[in-house]
């Protein structure tokens, strides 16, 4: 009988398991619902799921389009 309990709470776990990896990546803070599937967030304030609470200059547009380059943008 313990065998029988043992074996059910295993594969309880295994398949809660198994849920969690199916939708642990749902969930992209970066990109705004109209990004798709791609791995790369389009540049500018619109592509963003939290809009910025406040107004984005041109040094933070420049900046967000050249990331993640290592130089800076010809702006500064």
């Amino acid at each position: 009988m313990a065998l029988l309990k043992l074996a059910a709470l295993g594969a309880l776990g295994y398949a809660g398991y198994k849920y969690y990896e199916k939708h642990k990546g749902d969930d992209r803070p970066a990109f705004a619902g109209n990004q798709g599937n791609a791995n790369v967030r389009d540049a500018g304030p619109e592509s963003m799921r939290d809009k910025p609470k406040r107004g984005w200059s041109k040094a933070d547009e420049a900046s967000d389009e050249s990331f993640p380059a290592s130089d800076p943008p010809a702006t500064y």
